[in-house]
């Protein structure tokens, strides 16, 4: 047996090893078994790009809310939705996170939150929260670049938009890493009884705020939300109703936070380890067109999200197998970002690729990132500002040490120590 033949026979997404690095795993899926059982995991590992760009065009027969709820909270789900009807002010699934036509309807009453200039508009905002970050640290000389800079921005910058309190910032790190591990399959119960307890005090916060806004609108994305109204080509108005903006209100703070987050680590990382790619960002802080570039090959490179759920609504072929009814996949779009075929030589930072906004890390269809504009806009002023005032900037520990949080959802670094210095 190959060496690649028998990774696939042994090894499993379940695994802290595999999962923190898992290139060789994703390589010997492209190569042998495009679409993988993991028996571990209990679902099929879609690797390659041209499937899951199949997949992305139809989402009816490959359901995101099957895959996506199916997957919440996976062994403890009944115990998982009681305590949060008991305790949490109701158990509210995720909208947007739905398929076709209601998904439609959900996500034209989202996108009132994410309109161009709303998000224009933040770039000021968003440059003065980043400095003033950034101005705190220069001089340590030494950081954790996750719990120090990456965390605190995001948390920052989605508490604004939303219009909540900064102060509760050590409560939106708890509550992300509680929701994020519903989908991370990789949670015990103890882990999904504490984790509850965090979503309950989560949601009976939001649904306070949301109150606030019903009878004092403000110009924030919560009040966006509570009150988005579209109309209808026959005169009707569709609005949301409170548990559909329950929903959204926390993906907004959760997705708006943990996945930029985890993507400004990877900037920090990748700065760290790879001085070459510190130059170049350093030679395109002041072209726009290239700092733009440069955040697409990072997110090409380093994915924030790993890989998200479908399960299908009918049998079908995909990569050469057949699949009854009911499969449940994880599209691995860390894998399909790496494929030779598609990004020549995958593990080159190339900023000239001809392709290079084919990546998947927003996924695609009628599913792709709602705020992907927002999340290129913090990432970039964070890299231009970053360079502008930071030099010298190395792992603090050896790079086989860090860590990444167990979820098979993203790649995200744990902790992050690293040296550097104020540029003058």
């Amino acid at each position: 047996m190959t060496d690649a033949a028998s990774l696939l026979a042994t090894a499993s997404m379940t695994d802290p090893v595999i999962s923190a690095r898992p290139r060789e795993y994703y390589t010997a899926m492209r190569a042998l078994d495009p679409v993988h059982w993991d028996e571990k995991l209990g679902m099929f590992l879609v690797s390659r790009y041209e499937d899951i760009a199949a997949i992305q065009q139809d989402p009816i027969t490959y359901s995101v809310n099957k895959g996506y709820h199916t997957q919440q909270a996976k062994g403890f789900q009944e115990e998982f939705q009681a305590i949060l009807e008991r305790e949490g002010g109701g158990y509210f699934p995720d909208a947007i996170m739905s398929d076709p036509p209601y998904h439609t309807r959900i996500r034209k009453l989202m996108e009132n939150a994410f309109t161009g200039h709303r998000v224009k508009e933040l770039e000021p905002r968003i440059e003065a929260v980043v400095v003033d970050l950034i101005e705190s640290l220069a001089d340590r000389g030494a950081a954790d670049a996750v719990h120090d800079f990456a965390v605190p921005l995001t948390i920052r910058i989605i508490c604004e938009q939303l219009g909540l309190d900064w102060s509760i910032k050590d409560r939106i790190q708890r509550w992300s890493i509680a929701v994020t591990a519903q989908i991370g399959r990789m949670q015990d119960r103890d882990q999904m009884l504490a984790h509850a307890r965090e979503i309950c005090d989560l949601q009976h916060y939001l649904i306070g705020k949301m109150k606030e806004r019903q009878a004092e609108p403000r110009e924030d994305m919560i009040s966006d939300i509570v009150h988005a109204r579209i109309a209808m080509p026959d005169g009707e108005v569709q609005t949301l109703t409170f548990p559909e903006a329950v929903s959204l209100v926390r993906a907004l703070l959760i997705a708006g936070n943990e996945t930029t987050a985890t993507a400004l680590s990877n900037l920090f990382h990748i700065l760290a380890t790879r001085p070459d790619i510190a130059r170049l960002l350093e030679q395109s802080v002041d072209d726009d067109r290239l700092l733009n570039r440069f955040v697409e090959e990072l997110l090409r490179i380093e994915p924030p999200v790993r890989g998200l759920s479908r399960m299908t609504t009918r049998e079908v072929e995909l990569g050469g197998k057949t699949l009854p009814a009911g499969s449940h996949l994880l599209l691995m779009y860390a894998s399909a970002n790496d494929q030779d075929n598609v990004f020549p030589d995958p593990r080159s930072f190339d900023i000239n690729r001809p392709n290079i906004g084919r990546h998947l890390s927003f996924g695609g269809g009628v599913h792709r990132c709602v705020g992907l504009a927002l999340a290129r806009m913090e990432i970039k002023v964070a890299a231009r500002e970053i360079a502008r005032r930071m030099k010298d900037i190395r792992l603090a520990i050896p790079p086989e040490e860090v860590t990444y949080l167990p979820t098979v959802a993203t790649q995200s670094i744990e902790r992050l120590p690293i040296t550097f210095a104020r540029r003058s």
